[in-house]
């Protein structure tokens, strides 16, 4: 057990700092989570936005390092996008076979 005033003072912030830094963790990990398990293109790039922000913060407040928020946001900027292109893919399969008709009646007059 610490003996001196400074030290006990020491241990009592150290502690409620790793609480609160766990809370903080965990909250960002449940956010990324809930990220990943969306596949609607407009809640995609606003929940990414916002977890974004929330990982450059952590990682301003040495929460996680940074390369760990780095990390992360690249991975999800991957994931958004994947999700984008589905999207878009989704759109053009349904107007495909117009197109493609238009194209074979070019071809064969």
């Amino acid at each position: 057990m610490a003996n001196h005033k400074s030290s006990i003072k020491r241990i009592r912030q150290t502690e409620t700092r790793r609480l609160r830094n766990r809370y903080y963790a965990k909250t960002a990990r449940n956010a990324v989570r809930r990220l990943r398990a969306l596949n609607d293109k407009a809640e995609v790039v606003e929940a990414y936005n916002k977890v974004s922000s929330m990982l450059d913060r952590l990682a301003r407040k040495s929460v996680i390092s940074k390369n760990k928020a780095a990390n992360l946001k690249s991975k999800l900027a991957k994931h958004v996008a994947k999700v984008q292109a589905a999207q878009s893919s989704t759109s053009l399969d349904s107007c495909w076979p117009i197109r493609l008709s238009a194209r074979t009646q070019d071809f064969h007059s």
